[in-house]
C-alpha cells in the first residue's frame, strides 16, 4: 500500500470558482481517513483529483512518493467506489469484478483466483452469476467493493458509497467497510456528508467547509476539542448547543447568556482564563448529552427552559426546548415521560463547556476528557 500527500492543493474551475483551497493532507500507509462536509464543501473534488478524475490547478500530489498531478487515473493504481455502484448491467457479478483484470491481460487463473477470494471476503461468492438487476442495494454494493479488490491497488477511494442504501443497511455497510480496511490493511480515503459515518469509521477525519479544511483528528478529538464553532455544531448528533453570552464578574467566574436570561458558574480553571474578556461577548457551547435534568433548582447551576418536541428513542429521549429566546436540545435518559408544554430544569455540565470567539468562530479553550 501507500501513502498520500497532498501539498497545497487547489481547484479552481474556469468561471473562477474556487472549489478547494490549498489543502494539505499527508494520508499516511494503511490509514482510513474520511473526508466529511456538507453539499459543496469540496470534499468529492478532493478525492477525484486524487483519483486523476479531476485536474489540479495548484500544488502537488503525490502516491508512493511520486508525483502524479499528469498522470492518468488507470497509472496511478488506485481503485474507486463510486456512489452509484458504476456496475455493467449487462455483466455477471463475476464479469463485473473480472474486467479491469481482463483489461490488464492477467492469466485466466489469476483472474480467477483474485475474483473467487474478493467474493469470499465479502460473502457474495453465491452472487457470481447473477446479473447486477437481480441483486439488491447492499449486494451491489459489495460487488463494487469487490471489484476494487480484485486490482490490489495501493490506495482505494470511497465517493460516498453508501447515501443510497436504506438506514438499517447502512450500518451494515459501514462496519463491513471497516472490518475490510482491518483485514486488507490498505489504504483507504473515503468521502461522506453523514458525520455518524465519519465518527465510526475513520483513523482520522477531514472536515471541510467552502474549500477549506476547518479540521483534521481523529473522532474522538474532535468531538471533545473542536477548533472553531463550525466544526462543534457539525460533529456530533444531536449537534452542539450554542448560547451567546457575556462574561461578568461577580463572585468568581460568570456567564450570563444573552438570548436564555439565564446564568451560569464556570469553573475556576476556566473562570482565571476567562477573566480577561469580562464584559465582553463570547459564545458557550454545551453537547446535548451533557445537559442534564435538574431535580431541584439552584443558583447559577441551573436554568429553566420550555418543551417544544419529546423524540422518545427507546434507549434515550432527545427533548427540543426553548429557554427565553434560545433554543436547544438535551439527551436525557428514558427514566419518565415529558410533555410538550411542560417546563423543566437543566443543570450544564461545567466541565464540558467549550468557549468560542463569536467574531472568529475559533474556540478559546476546550474543557473535557483528554482522548
Amino acid at each position: 500500500m501507500a501513502t498520500v500527500e497532498l501539498r497545497n492543493i487547489s481547484k479552481v474551475y474556469e468561471d473562477g470558482t474556487q472549489a478547494v483551497n490549498n489543502v494539505n493532507l499527508t494520508v499516511h500507509d494503511k490509514e482510513f481517513v474520511v473526508f466529511v462536509g456538507p453539499s459543496g464543501c469540496g470534499k468529492t473534488t478532493t478525492l477525484r483529483m486524487i483519483a486523476g478524475l479531476e485536474e489540479i490547478s495548484g500544488g502537488d500530489l503525490t502516491i508512493d512518493e511520486k508525483r502524479v498531478n499528469d498522470i492518468p487515473p488507470k497509472d496511478r493504481d488506485i481503485a474507486m467506489v463510486f456512489q452509484n455502484y458504476a456496475l455493467y448491467p449487462h455483466m455477471s457479478v463475476y464479469n463485473n469484478m473480472a474486467f479491469s483484470l481482463k483489461i490488464r491481460k492477467l492469466p485466466k487463473g489469476e483472474i480467477d483466483k483474485r475474483v473467487k477470494e474478493a467474493a469470499k471476503i465479502l460473502d457474495i461468492e453465491t452472487l457470481l452469476n447473477r446479473k447486477p438487476k437481480a441483486l439488491s442495494g447492499g449486494e451491489r454494493q459489495r460487488v463494487a467493493v469487490g471489484r476494487a479488490i480484485v486490482r490490489q491497488p495501493k490506495v482505494f477511494l470511497f465517493d460516498e458509497p453508501l447515501s443510497n442504501l436504506d438506514a438499517k443497511l447502512r450500518v451494515q455497510m459501514r462496519a463491513e467497510i471497516a472490518a475490510l480496511h482491518n483485514r486488507l490493511q490498505a489504504t483507504m480515503i473515503y468521502v461522506t456528508h453523514d458525520q455518524v459515518e465519519a465518527m465510526t469509521m475513520g483513523d482520522r477525519i477531514v472536515v471541510m467547509k467552502d474549500g477549506v479544511i476547518q479540521q483534521i483528528g481523529g473522532p474522538l478529538h474532535l468531538y471533545n476539542h473542536p477548533e472553531n464553532l463550525f466544526v462543534a455544531g457539525f460533529i456530533g448528533s444531536p449537534p452542539m448547543n450554542f448560547f451567546p453570552a457575556t462574561v461578568i464578574e461577580e463572585s468568581g467566574g460568570l456567564l450570563e447568556a444573552d438570548e436564555g436570561g439565564f446564568r451560569i458558574g464556570v469553573p475556576a480553571s476556566a473562570a482565571a482564563l476567562l477573566k480577561s474578556r469580562e464584559g465582553q461577548n463570547i459564545v458557550f457551547g454545551i453537547r446535548p448529552e451533557d445537559l442534564v435534568l435538574a431535580e431541584k433548582e439552584e443558583d447559577l447551576k441551573t436554568f429553566r427552559a420550555v418543551i417544544r418536541v419529546v423524540e422518545p428513542l427507546g434507549s434515550e429521549i432527545h427533548l427540543y426546548a426553548k429557554t427565553g429566546e434560545q433554543s436547544l436540545i438535551a439527551r436525557v435518559p428514558p427514566h419518565r415521560s415529558f410533555k410538550v408544554g411542560e417546563t423543566v430544569s437543566f443543570s450544564p455540565n461545567p466541565d464540558k463547556l467549550i468557549f468560542f470567539d463569536p467574531e472568529t468562530g475559533k474556540s478559546l479553550f476546550t474543557r473535557g476528557s483528554s482522548d
